[in-house]
């Protein structure tokens, strides 16, 4: 037996006991007689004093970090420390063995305030993960686990495992691909998301299914977004509506942020925002509501502004209250950040004093009949800053979001330890592409609202989907959809995006095939795991939930993966590359 306690259990009620502990050794202390060995496990700490001639000769070749195991008798302090759970015992070590000893110099110091690079961090994950407060993030993302399949379980979903070696679909992001050794020239790809099996599940008679679900997709890394993988709730219930799928989700999702977090956390039901909307005040379809400022459209009073940069411009403008107390340098700084950040050809702005007078900025240009309509119509009050975003709509949408996110940051505006929830519903079915080709906008398996008709009668860039996103604080926290179960409304959605009935018959086969068979209406969302769990932990880079994360360049510095394979293995699977 190495252990009987564990480091973190001792209290004063066990002194006089004898007991043998197993941790690391967090720091070592020699004052000349007596030697005091701080050690850790996964429950905490407890002081060792080594006070025999034999053990502190043996204690001259300890390093910090090496595993070992003590046997003792558990005393009460003289020196107590009301900081350590442990702080009133110490134990007497009788007997000490390394169970495995750690090298000289450690890569970086574990639990220290050293500011250690990510990479290296990474390549020594082994390491890392013994820092308490990553430690600590991946046992909070096992209880959050064991929460959610309770909670589900609780909502009578049945939990199914679905393929990870699948086939390539249009999801949104690049797929990666998994060659066949015994189909030549023939690739599985790992599923971006359990998308068409989860609707499947449901053709073969399941009321509601979920499973935590590793989703594979090729897309550049984020501070929000890791590379390569990622984990989401996925779940789906036949003969659902959108309505019911909200409210699994405002069940679900603030008791487990109010169980885990002692920041407040909205209750349902959350605030609906159709997307429109949403790009109207906010400039992006992941709000922060926590952030007071709304984006309003001036393009019609400064329709016959004299300011040049406003000519034939949508004109978008933050109104900050108590805004105008800030410098210039404020102001040009903000501007700075408009140009550089946003690509934005400027940043206006003027401040309405005191007095009711516009000053700085562009305020010349801001005509008496102007003033009344602002202080009328857009809230304009004493000591209000305003900040002006011109440019054809879509960008002056965009770069205005972008401007009112960085303003709530430097005006301290963001309501504190609160977590604000709102679904984002209405979504156009279709988009623009980058080439002016009609798109999907969001989930290609989605009812669009009307049906069939809107399909064949309404122009395509005004059809509204079924689609909606959880958004919380200015993350997406969730995704889902009312499901298409019609075949001839799949065909006609993806015939409008450019595919042809014989498209849709060999990629998405399987669901074409099922939904011949008597399909029941059906919907379902998938929550960000990872990025729940950064957002409850308040961390800010969601590599510090994940045990063995990549890097920024989709690396995984711990395995070194990727890397090159032999010839061998190339020829197994009919592959030559061309570099």
């Amino acid at each position: 037996m190495y252990r009987t306690k564990t480091c973190g259990e001792l209290r004063i009620e066990n002194a006089g006991e004898s007991v043998e502990l197993a941790g690391w050794i967090q720091k070592i202390r020699n004052l000349g007689g007596m030697i005091f060995i701080d050690l850790r496990d996964e429950f905490g700490i407890t002081q060792i004093v080594l006070n025999d001639d034999k053990l502190q000769e043996q204690a001259k070749d300890f390093t910090t970090e090496s595993c070992i195991t003590v046997s003792g008798e558990i005393v009460e302090r003289t020196n107590k420390n009301p900081n350590m759970p442990t702080g009133d015992i110490e134990v007497v070590a009788k007997k000490i063995e390394v169970l495995g000893k750690c090298k000289n110099v450690l890569p970086f110091e574990i639990n220290s305030n050293q500011d250690v690079r990510e990479d290296l961090r990474l390549e020594y994950r082994f390491l890392d993960l013994r820092n308490e407060k990553l430690h600590k993030n991946i046992l909070l993302r096992s209880k959050i686990l064991k929460t959610f399949r309770d909670k589900m379980d609780e909502l009578g979903f049945t939990e199914i495992q679905t393929p990870i070696l699948a086939n390539s679909s249009p999801e949104g992001a690049r797929d990666y691909l998994v060659p066949s050794r015994l189909n030549p020239g023939e690739f599985y790809a790992l599923p971006q998301a359990p998308q068409q099996f989860k609707q499947l599940l449901m053709v073969g008679g399941f009321n509601k299914y979920f499973q935590i679900a590793p989703c594979f997709r090729d897309e550049d890394p984020r501070a929000d977004r890791a590379p390569g993988e990622f984990y989401q709730l996925d779940f789906e219930m036949s003969f659902a509506t959108q309505e019911d799928v909200f409210k699994v989700i405002e069940d679900v999702v603030p008791s487990t942020f109010e169980k885990f977090s002692n920041w407040k956390a909205d209750k349902g039901p959350f605030i609906r925002i159709p997307y429109k909307e949403a790009m109207e005040k906010y400039g992006i379809d992941k709000p922060d509501l926590r952030n007071p400022l709304i984006i309003q459209d001036a393009t019609e009073i400064f329709k016959n502004s004299e300011f040049k940069a406003f000519e034939n411009k949508t004109i978008k403008m933050i109104v900050v209250p108590n805004g105008a107390n800030e410098g210039r340098k404020f102001f040009d700084k903000m501007t700075d950040f408009a140009v550089q950040e946003c690509e934005a050809k400027g940043l206006a702005w003027a401040k309405f004093d005191e007095n009711e007078e516009f000053q700085g900025g562009i305020s010349k240009f801001i005509t008496e009949e102007m003033k009344q309509k602002l202080q009328k119509d857009y809230n304009v009050n004493k000591n209000s800053a305003l900040f002006f975003v011109a440019d054809e709509f879509e960008k002056a949408q965009k770069i205005a979001g972008l401007v009112r996110i960085e303003l709530g940051k430097r005006y301290d505006l963001l309501e504190k330890d609160v977590f604000r929830f709102c679904f984002i519903v209405d979504f156009p079915m279709y988009e623009l592409s980058d080439e002016e080709k009609i798109d999907f906008n969001h989930n290609p398996f989605s009812m669009p609202q009307g049906g069939l008709e809107a399909l064949e009668n309404e122009n395509p860039l005004d059809i509204l989907a079924y689609q909606y996103d959880l958004v919380c604080n200015g993350y997406e926290m969730a995704s889902g959809a009312v499901r298409n179960h019609s075949p001839e409304i799949m065909v006609k959605a993806f015939e409008i995006a450019g595919y042809t009935e014989e498209d849709v018959k060999t990629r998405f086969g399987a669901l074409y095939n099922a939904f011949q068979y008597g399909t029941p209406p059906h919907a379902g969302a998938a929550l960000g795991f990872d990025r729940m769990i950064m957002l409850i932990e308040d961390s800010q880079n969601i590599r510090e939930v994940i045990a063995f994360p990549k890097n920024k360049r989709a690396r995984d510095l711990l395995m070194r993966a990727p890397s090159v394979v032999s010839e061998q293995q190339l020829k197994d699977v009919h592959i030559k590359l061309d570099l």
